[in-house]
């Protein structure tokens, strides 16, 4: 068995994209493609054959944002920039660092900036010594922004603007599951993973916090926002199987890889390349 996820998080040529500079530091990744779109505004970047910089003269994260606001507007009406979220991510290199910019969520894609996110693996513990542990997965709705319909795993959700990633674990348990907070909170955490991927929508570069969630035998899985439209308890095996069909999301099919590497029910040589993404990206 060979799980194609674990390629695809790492599918990027950087010959095909710009970096995106600010001050003397990379902060995301252009299409060479995408990167005559943002000619026209000279006062907001610098583009050379080696770099698209934020013009200098915009030094301060409020001047910065401002700068970006109607190029991602402009973008957005034109359809370079699509899935709107009407929610603010900043540009910043790792979660708690100072923010240098806030931007429409959907452009993270289109400018390639480092985004983070929390996935939880939730289980129902085996009964006996040897057996591998049930693990609930969710089918994502059809009106979802990306990958719609598609499987995942049973809460999930990027850390936006002022949240961390324990409130951001709480909250998407609640809304996708209907895990109350107490419950939320007994999480513990897997592995990080880091993602560098080129996609429709530009590049996914992206650090994901995964946590494992043990649930009681009879807790039922119920959406509260209606981002799923169904949950199902299923074997390591079938897990195992839809992954390597590729129905689940790349990001619920690596975080549900992890878990199951970490509880022995699947074999590490069945993985290969996996450990490289527990490292970021560009070390």
């Amino acid at each position: 068995m060979s799980f194609a996820c674990i390629a695809a998080a790492r599918r990027f040529d950087d010959r095909a994209h710009l970096p995106l500079v600010i001050g003397s530091q990379r902060f995301g990744w252009i299409r060479r493609s995408d990167v005559e779109s943002l000619c026209r505004w000279p006062d907001v970047f610098e583009i050379s054959s080696l770099a698209v910089r934020i013009h200098p003269r915009h030094d301060t994260c409020e001047a910065r944002t401002a700068a970006l606001a109607p190029v991602i507007e402009t973008l957005a009406a034109e359809g370079h920039i699509t899935g709107w979220r009407n929610e603010r991510y900043a540009i910043r290199q790792r979660l708690y660092d100072t923010p240098l910019a806030w931007i429409e969520r959907a452009a993270s894609r289109f400018f390639g900036t480092r985004t983070f996110a929390v996935h939880v693996n939730g289980y129902v513990p085996a009964r006996f010594v040897g057996e591998a542990p049930k693990m609930w997965i969710a089918r994502r709705s059809v009106l979802k922004a990306t990958d719609p319909g598609c499987l995942d795993n049973l809460s999930a959700g990027g850390i936006g603007n002022g949240i961390g990633v324990g409130d951001t674990l709480v909250k998407e348990c609640w809304e996708e599951a209907g895990i109350p907070a107490y419950l939320a909170n007994e999480a513990r955490p897997g592995r990080t993973l880091h993602i560098l991927a080129e996609i429709p929508e530009g590049v996914q570069s992206e650090q994901i916090f995964v946590y494992d969630l043990a649930l009681p035998r009879g807790f039922v899985p119920e959406n509260q926002d209606g981002e799923a439209s169904a949950h199902w308890l299923c074997s390591a095996g079938d897990v195992r199987d839809v992954i390597a069909r590729g129905k689940m999301t790349v990001d619920a099919s690596l975080a549900s890889l992890d878990f199951l590497l970490r509880e022995g029910a699947i074999r590490v040589k069945d993985c290969a390349g996996i450990e490289a993404l527990f490292k970021p990206a560009d070390e």
